[in-house]
């Protein structure tokens, strides 16, 4: 059965959906419009069909002709994958309007969004899904399964510490999401994958989360005390920009200047702003300790500024101790081949029994971005999906408990407090 669809958003993320429904999904799949606030990216976006893809271009709607959209074009689903703190308006509507919808995590960025999205599906008996291609990954499904399996006992604690690079990190503090509001910081957009994963790995939920961290090496007060004197606002057109390593240039890439640079005109949305600039205020150092419903802790941490990307992991457990260590090639979004994004340069999955040899488990290596996980999800999401021993996909209730955890850190970086995960939204569970 081919159902049809419509994308909201066609910015960095959209092509990883629209283009493999259109290369690999045909059979299942009808993409018969985009939505945008900018024409000049709908544009762009239908460009990218017709001369990469090789299919036609569909028709296009700016953000204000939404409900005409799914009235004119009447589609089955709707993607969403535009800013964060939008997801919800078009979430919400798409329901009310009778679609059910896919989201990009994070699925919204405060509880009060979380609050709203909830009480639609309820409202309406729509469905909401979650794209959470961490956990497609075989080394974080094995991980999965080692723990189910019951490899090393209970575990009881975890530490948790993910490495984000000065090119993929640093791109954060460059675009949209160097505001809160737009992106709910690192916490809620970036660190949503990892909390979902622990979520994921344990098979319980966050009952009690304490958080710290602040902006201590991006932002221009950072690099005054380091001793720099020389600013710009954004790179395209700054002679300071040239001698940056931080800063990128959208004229010499021919997607970045197609997809923003000349796409400011109508919005003024700057891609390359200077990270050592001011307006900046999310966190770039981040240390989260959560208490989970079955009493196992996390410590976590994330770095956005580090000579490499990844992240390490220890799970100790009452019958002994798995250590992972994950590299993953840097990325800048939009910058390169989507195959690119999480793409594994090494892994290791060690095993320590409490009274026997250490040994390392065996990872089917697979092709495709996030360590594999990607072309399992998009056919989990357009294809006909395969039977799933470990549930990887992800529901409204994955996605809200995974937000909820940064949610609440935000409020504890806010009050110093610890917070109550199950006092901020009802999730309305059956």
């Amino acid at each position: 059965m081919t159902r049809k669809y419509v994308l909201v958003g066609t910015g960095g993320r959209a092509e990883f959906f629209y283009g493999a429904m259109v290369r690999d999904f045909q059979e299942t799949c009808e993409l018969v419009a985009f939505c945008d606030s900018n024409q000049t990216r709908l544009n762009y976006a239908n460009k990218l069909l017709t001369d990469k893809y090789g299919v036609e271009e569909i028709n296009t709607y700016t953000q204000e002709r939404f409900d005409e959209m799914i009235e004119t074009e009447k589609p089955d689903i709707v993607i969403v994958t535009s800013v964060d703190r939008t997801h919800h308006r078009y979430i919400i509507r798409a329901l009310e309007l009778g679609c059910d919808v896919i989201t990009e995590k994070p699925m919204t960025v405060d509880a009060e969004k979380t609050q709203a999205i909830i009480d639609a599906i309820e409202r309406t008996g729509q469905n909401v899904r979650v794209t959470f291609n961490y956990r497609y990954a075989p080394h974080n499904t094995k991980i999965r399964e080692l723990i189910r399996d019951d490899v090393i006992g209970k575990v009881n604690s975890v530490h948790f510490e993910w490495a984000l690079d000065t090119q993929h990190g640093a791109d954060y503090f460059r675009r949209w999401h160097r505001d809160k509001r737009n992106s709910g910081g690192l916490l809620v957009h970036k660190s949503t994958h990892h909390f979902d994963l622990v979520n994921f790995w344990l098979d319980t939920e966050p009952d009690v989360v304490y958080a710290t961290g602040g902006l201590h090496f991006y932002g221009k007060e950072n690099a005054e005390e380091r001793g720099v004197t020389r600013f710009y606002e954004r790179a395209h057109g700054s002679e300071y920009a040239k001698a940056d390593p931080f800063a990128i240039d959208l004229e010499s890439n021919d997607h970045l200047k197609a997809m923003y640079l000349e796409a400011e005109k109508e919005d003024g949305y700057h891609r390359d702003q200077s990270v050592f600039g001011d307006g900046i205020n999310i966190e770039d150092t981040l240390g989260v300790n959560v208490t989970y419903k079955n009493k196992a802790i996390l410590t976590y941490s994330l770095n956005a500024y580090l000579p490499w990307e990844g992240f390490q992991i220890a799970f100790n457990g009452t019958k002994g101790r798995i250590e992972v260590q994950v590299r993953e090639q840097s990325y800048i979004n939009s910058g390169g081949n989507k195959s690119d994004e999480g793409k594994l340069d090494e892994k290791m999955i060690r095993v320590l029994p409490m009274f026997g040899e250490p040994y390392e488990v065996e990872v089917e290596e697979k092709e495709g971005g996030h360590g594999g996980g990607d072309p399992e999800l998009l056919n989990d999401l357009f294809g006909i999906p395969k039977e799933d021993e470990f549930n990887r996909a992800a529901s409204h209730i994955d996605g809200a408990i995974s937000i909820l955890t940064g949610i609440a850190g935000n409020q504890s970086l806010a009050t110093g407090q610890a917070v109550k995960v199950d006092e901020l939204v009802d999730l309305k569970r059956k």
